[in-house]
């Protein structure tokens, strides 16, 4: 059995999200889905909690009729000595084979500790990403487009529109 590594902030989860991880599923038997920089929430770049962000994966895959048998969440604090950062993340994480990611410092460090990467093919990357959809949150604009109908339900639930506005009027007071 092939176990997969996918880390992201998910910040929030959209589209682009589920495609990869569709992708990923069809290379690998199982997925560690890690929501990275866990311990970050309410802020303009992170608004939203780890718990939250489980929260929407699980609905989203629930909603794509993908069987939680076929992968597991793991929120991960953000360790700041990139040195030990992978030391920390095997800690915390079933085994895998295999990591995948696009960001480079995260690709890097993974590679010196002698773990296999890979990239993950982009889906429609210049329209489906978490800093279009926070951007779009924040200006009123048609957001829900670039999630799942889980997560855009979930996310009129918790009010995530209304805080993005509200951490960002904070920023702007600060």
């Amino acid at each position: 059995m092939t176990t997969g590594l996918y880390v992201g902030r998910f910040q929030p989860f959209h589209l682009g999200h589920l495609e990869a991880i569709r992708h990923l599923l069809g290379q690998v038997d199982e997925l560690v889905i890690v929501v990275g920089s866990a311990q970050h929430s309410h802020t303009v770049e992170n608004p939203f909690t780890a718990g939250e962000r489980i929260t929407m994966i699980r609905r989203a895959l629930q909603e794509a009729n993908i069987s939680p048998e076929k992968y597991v969440i793991v929120p991960l604090p953000d360790w700041d000595i990139h040195k030990v950062w992978v030391a920390h993340l095997l800690s915390q994480t079933p085994a895998f084979q295999v990591a995948y990611t696009n960001e480079p410092l995260t690709g890097r460090l993974l590679k010196e500790a002698g773990i296999k990467v890979e990239h993950i093919p982009f889906y429609h990357r210049d329209k489906f990403t978490a800093t279009e959809v926070r951007r779009r949150l924040l200006a009123g604009e048609n957001w829900e487009e670039l999630v799942p109908k889980s997560v855009a339900k979930y996310l009129r639930q918790i009010g995530g529109d209304e805080r993005m506005r509200e951490i960002s009027q904070s920023d702007k007071l600060a």
